[in-house]
């Protein structure tokens, strides 16, 4: 089951500017004011100050989410309505066409434990951005350019954390599809796809303000991020978060394959006269 592009970026706006922003500007910022409904998604709330989105992060329809990843970030259209119809759940409204900001609060079902920038719901407060817990991601950003490894690596810090001391700890099969999306988002909206991996200040910035890295030299990609694209990045956090290592890694064959053989080597030993 392959979900990560739920997370990967769900960030928006819409084409009327009275209900649904739409006149976004990378380069124009606002922070939220009091009435303003703000999520756990970084890029939600960045392009909600941003302006794609209703900067008071309500009544985002698929028509807001389509037209503002376009806009805001180059995304296929194909792949912004996913994203919707992912998100949409959040709204406990049965057959509910718009979801906030604030919808996407309701704990286990997009928002989950382990976040890369925010506490988990346990202790307190799951959707605004927490120093303390990005720093700790952070310190396994390791150099000037972040791979997919580190990144991968920041992920289960984070989930061994929260596994620790979280006594309510919860992290599904579904949830660690969304979280590789969420993990492979700074690749796919500031770095490089093929390559995997993404300039560490721009990825900072944006966790830190909530605010899209123009003044760092940011630009959007001029190539149209799709689903394939989205997925293959996805894979490579998969991959490099998996603990298991290759088999021609480390062992000579002989020791390699001690614990898969070692009953039928026993039955070969004669005991006895």
């Amino acid at each position: 089951m392959r979900l990560p592009i739920t997370a990967a970026t769900l960030a928006f706006g819409l084409t009327s500017a009275k209900n649904h922003g739409g006149l976004g500007s990378t380069s124009k910022w606002e922070p939220p004011g009091a009435d303003d409904y703000r999520g756990p998604c970084p890029m939600m709330n960045t392009l909600a100050n941003h302006k794609f989105l209703p900067h008071d992060g309500r009544m985002l329809t698929e028509d807001a989410v389509v037209h503002a990843l376009s806009a805001a970030l180059n995304f296929d259209a194909s792949l912004g309505s996913l994203m919707f119809k992912m998100a949409v759940g959040a709204n406990p409204e049965p057959n509910a066409t718009f979801f906030t900001l604030d919808h996407l609060n309701r704990h286990n079902v997009l928002e989950h434990d382990a976040s890369l920038s925010r506490s988990d719901d346990f202790f307190g407060n799951n959707h605004v951005f927490n120093q303390t817990v990005f720093d700790r991601t952070r310190a396994y950003w390791t150099g000037p350019i972040l791979t997919a490894d580190m990144l991968a690596n920041s992920k289960i810090a984070r989930q061994i954390e929260s596994k620790a001391y979280n006594p309510t700890y919860t992290f599904t099969a579904t949830t660690e599809q969304f979280s590789l999306g969420e993990i492979a988002a700074p690749i796919i909206v500031f770095g490089d796809l093929k390559a995997g991996t993404v300039n560490r200040s721009l990825v900072e910035y944006f966790f830190e303000n909530e605010r899209l890295p123009t003044e760092l030299g940011w630009v959007v990609s001029a190539n149209t991020v799709t689903q394939e694209a989205v997925l293959g990045v996805s894979d490579m956090i998969r991959n490099a978060a998996s603990l298991i290592t290759s088999s021609e890694q480390g062992h000579a064959t002989g020791v390699r394959d001690l614990h898969s053989g070692v009953r039928p080597i026993m039955e070969q030993i004669p005991y006895g006269p």
